[in-house]
C-alpha cells in the first residue's frame, strides 16, 4: 500500500473521524435514536480514523488520485 493521502486530508479524516464517532453519544440529535443512524456513524467514523492512520485510502487508489507528496 502506497501511501496516497497528504497531510490536510489525513487531519479533515481524522477529525471528521473524532466527530463521527462522537455525534451519537454526545449531540443529542434525534437523528440518532435510530440504531442505524448510529451505526453508520460509527462505522464511517472508524474508517475514516483508520484511512487517516494508515495514509491510505482504496478508494482513491481506484480513481487516481493523490493528494501527498512523493
Amino acid at each position: 500500500m502506497t501511501a496516497n493521502l497528504g497531510t490536510a486530508d489525513r487531519v479533515f479524516r481524522f477529525l471528521l473521524g473524532i466527530v463521527l464517532l462522537a455525534a451519537p453519544f454526545f449531540s443529542g440529535m434525534a437523528l440518532f435514536n435510530s440504531g442505524l443512524a448510529t451505526a453508520l456513524s460509527i462505522i464511517v467514523g472508524i474508517v475514516m480514523l483508520a484511512t487517516s492512520a494508515m495514509r491510505f485510502c482504496p478508494l482513491y487508489r481506484i480513481f487516481g488520485i493523490r493528494t501527498c507528496k512523493m
